[in-house]
C-alpha cells in the first residue's frame, strides 16, 4: 500500500484574485487524477455555481467513483465538462463528480474568485 507522501500530490490554484493550495488524492480517483497530473500545468478561464467554481481542463475521463454529494474544500473533476470544481460552500454538485483532492489552505481565499478569471493548477513545488 502507498504511504500518504506517495499518494498524494500538492498542488497550486492561482487564480487571478487569490491563491490556494490542494491535495490530489490517488486514491479517491486514480485514474481521473493521474490524467490531472499528467496534464499540469494548464491555464483555464473559471465559471461559478452556487458555492462552486469550476474551468475546463486539458482531461478527458469518465466517472470514476462518482459523487452526488461533496463537503466544502472539495476538489473534483465533473466529467461532461471536462471541468477541474473547486466547491467552496454548501452547494452540491449539479450531477455526480469524480472527488480528486481538498484544499488545505482556507476557504475564504476562494470566496472571492469572480467568473472569467484566469486560473492557472500547476504542482507545488
Amino acid at each position: 500500500m502507498p504511504s500518504s507522501k506517495e499518494s498524494e500530490i500538492p498542488i497550486l490554484i492561482e487564480f487571478e484574485s487569490a491563491k490556494a493550495e490542494g491535495v490530489l488524492s490517488r486514491i479517491l480517483s486514480p485514474r481521473t487524477v493521474e490524467s490531472i497530473v499528467g496534464a499540469l500545468p494548464f491555464t483555464s478561464r473559471t465559471f461559478l455555481w452556487k458555492e462552486e467554481i469550476y474551468f475546463e481542463t486539458p482531461v478527458s475521463a469518465g466517472p470514476e467513483k462518482p459523487r452526488s454529494t461533496v463537503t466544502p474544500g472539495t476538489l473534483a473533476y465533473w466529467p461532461p465538462s471536462r471541468a477541474f470544481c473547486v466547491f467552496f460552500g454548501d452547494s452540491q454538485p449539479y450531477s455526480p463528480v469524480n472527488v480528486v483532492g481538498k484544499l488545505v489552505s482556507p476557504l475564504e481565499a476562494v470566496r472571492r474568485v469572480k467568473r472569467g478569471e484566469w486560473v492557472t493548477v500547476r504542482m507545488k513545488c
